[in-house]
């Protein structure tokens, strides 16, 4: 927003806060939902109870965790790291043209409005229903941990990359457009250069977020250590499954640490 609008511009309550008995008639109403929500759903005590045995034996079998099979671990990280890389690679790539597609400011109403179907569609569904269609359509194992994350990127990134599209500085558009610069040239000279920073954060912020996803869609058989996982459930190998959570942790504090100062550094 330029500076005139903002000097112009004035902030108004919404009718919800501005409305004292329609703001506590919300609020009425979200509370009566929230107690008819919990009551509705069977929680039964006993379950809860029971569960506590059960909860101190699992834990008491994880202690102390057993690395001894380090080979299987690290073969399993290998897989998840591959699996993200290649899947938030792929996917920030589709993601571009995707985004443009998406960007009211830059296509016309039918396009945009296909665009972001598209989009809409992508980010429908989680993660984990992805993979089970995945592994379904192609088996178990990586590639179809793969297509899942690309899914996932292309639903993540494609949005947000449309929103900093329409949020772009216009009067660099223009003054391509008045030298005589084509459709393709105004997009690669005026608009590319003003989301790039944007386009690298997301990225970096879809690896981390993918690294962390890779983890989860092994669980259903997307490959990579979510699956070495589930197997040591499997086994009640709880010791081991220990091991596993605990490289987990490390590997998303190092991902977190290691992505942060890169966005900081080109921010």
């Amino acid at each position: 927003m330029s500076r005139a609008a903002t000097e112009g511009f004035r902030w108004r309550k919404p009718p919800f806060i501005a409305n004292p008995a329609l703001r506590y008639g919300i609020w009425l109403a979200v509370a009566a939902y929230l107690a008819w929500a919990v009551s509705s759903i069977p929680i039964d005590p006993q379950r809860i109870v029971a569960g506590f045995p059960r909860a101190a034996q699992i834990f008491g079998g994880a202690i102390p965790p057993d690395f001894a099979r380090w080979q299987l671990l690290l073969s399993g990280f290998l897989e998840s790291i591959q699996i993200a890389l290649i899947a938030t690679a792929v996917g920030v790539v589709l993601s571009v043209p995707l985004a443009i597609l998406s960007a009211r400011n830059v296509v016309p109403v039918p396009v945009y409005v296909l665009g972001r179907a598209t989009v809409i569609t992508a980010r429908s569904f989680h993660p984990v229903i992805v993979a089970i269609i995945f592994v379904k359509a192609v088996g178990f194992g990586a590639l179809a941990g793969i297509l899942t994350l690309i899914v996932y990127t292309i639903g993540f990134v494609s949005k947000l990359l449309a929103e900093a599209i329409e949020e772009i500085d216009w009067g660099q558009v223009e003054a391509m457009q008045a030298a005589g610069a084509n459709y393709l040239k105004v997009l690669l000279y005026a608009v590319a250069p003003q989301v790039m920073p944007r386009q690298i954060g997301l990225a970096l912020y879809q690896l981390d977020i993918n690294l962390r996803a890779s983890t989860v869609v092994g669980i259903v058989g997307a490959g990579g250590i979510g699956s070495t996982l589930m197997n040591a459930f499997g086994r009640y190998d709880y010791d081991f499954a220990f091991a596993i959570l605990i490289a987990i942790i490390s590997l998303v504090f190092a991902t977190e640490i290691v992505s942060g100062r890169i966005r900081r550094g080109i921010s």
